[in-house]
């Protein structure tokens, strides 16, 4: 049973050796441990760093493109690596490497697919109110569109399977940690939590430099994620939206049409009416549509999993 700890790394030189040092080497059911670090482009030296510390390999980027496309390279060069589970974890040291043990025991377990190390945000008093709202409000959001009891969605400490990690297929470029667990839920891949140690951080975030930055990204791929694999339930109540404020200003005029025989007077809230409730149907119909399309993107992906297996088994 080989593991590979993936940790995507961009400008991390003050915090990427200890990262790597306190992974452990030696697991209860692992027969090896390798550590990849995927350099996002760093200007300082977070790969000679890395390559010190101990670091097996290091993918590099040769300019920044974004954790979700570091994540994903991550996943597809450990698969490649031969691993039976990934992990991924942050290089900036909040989180505890040496919970990993703990972290990948239900898939040793085959209790899980999935594993996320959760913080119990509530009682870290040193994380900002309003990053705190920030994260149970994201958390909130992908645990109703993704239709699970998630604790913590943002976390990116995690542990992947070697069939889920060939089952995911990422396209954000921001971030990943949403878009997983929406793919995850609609594969029917089984996702368990375990508490993590998380730990203050010295400066900013890179990936949330502001709030409001954060949640219109964070807030685009979400929803595009859940467009894309529920789009009749997306377009349907988009679609609804618009039925709704149509035929509250269409009855209106049909009230007054049915007391007096005439629209003129609220003739602009009769054209509003009609072409919110045109937009409103197209919606729906695209939805649809769309819904009808979505068996071929199945069998699109179950083909590129087959795919993938092959190559990297």
């Amino acid at each position: 049973m080989k593991l590979v700890v993936t940790i995507p790394a961009y400008n991390e030189q003050k915090t990427i050796a200890n990262v790597i040092k306190e992974i452990p080497t030696s697991i209860e059911g692992i027969d090896s441990v390798e550590v990849m670090v995927i350099d996002d482009g760093s200007i300082d030296n977070t790969v000679g760093d890395a390559i010190k510390a101990g670091a097996g390999e290091v993918v590099t980027h040769i300019v920044n493109k974004g954790l979700g496309v570091t994540f994903r390279d991550g996943l597809d060069s450990a698969l490649g690596r031969g691993a039976d589970i990934i992990v991924n974890i942050d290089a900036d040291g909040q989180y505890n490497a040496t919970q990993i043990s703990a972290l990948i025991k239900p898939i040793l377990d085959k209790k899980a697919d999935i594993v996320l190390g959760w913080r119990d945000i509530d009682h870290l008093d040193f994380m900002p109110r309003a990053k705190k709202l920030g994260n149970k409000l994201a958390t909130w959001t992908t645990k109703r569109l993704a239709g699970l009891p998630i604790k913590d969605a943002q976390t990116g400490f995690r542990a992947f399977s070697r069939e889920a990690a060939l089952r995911i297929n990422l396209f954000g470029k921001y971030t990943h940690v949403q878009e997983t667990l929406i793919q995850a839920s609609h594969k029917g891949l089984q996702i368990e939590q375990v508490p993590v140690e998380f730990r203050r951080r010295d400066g900013k975030s890179r990936l949330i430099p502001n709030l409001s930055t954060y949640a219109i990204r964070a807030g685009t791929l979400i929803l595009s994620t859940y467009r894309d694999y529920h789009p009749l339930k997306f377009f349907s109540s988009l679609g609804g939206i618009f039925l709704v404020i149509g035929l509250s200003f269409g009855v209106k005029v049909l009230l007054h049409f049915s007391q007096t025989g005439m629209v003129s007077p609220y003739l602009p809230s009769a054209i509003l009416a009609s072409l919110l409730i045109l937009i409103g149907l197209g919606t729906i119909t695209l939805g649809i549509f769309t819904h009808m399309l979505n068996s071929q993107r199945q069998l699109s992906e179950e083909i590129l999993y087959r795919l993938k297996k092959s190559e990297k088994s």
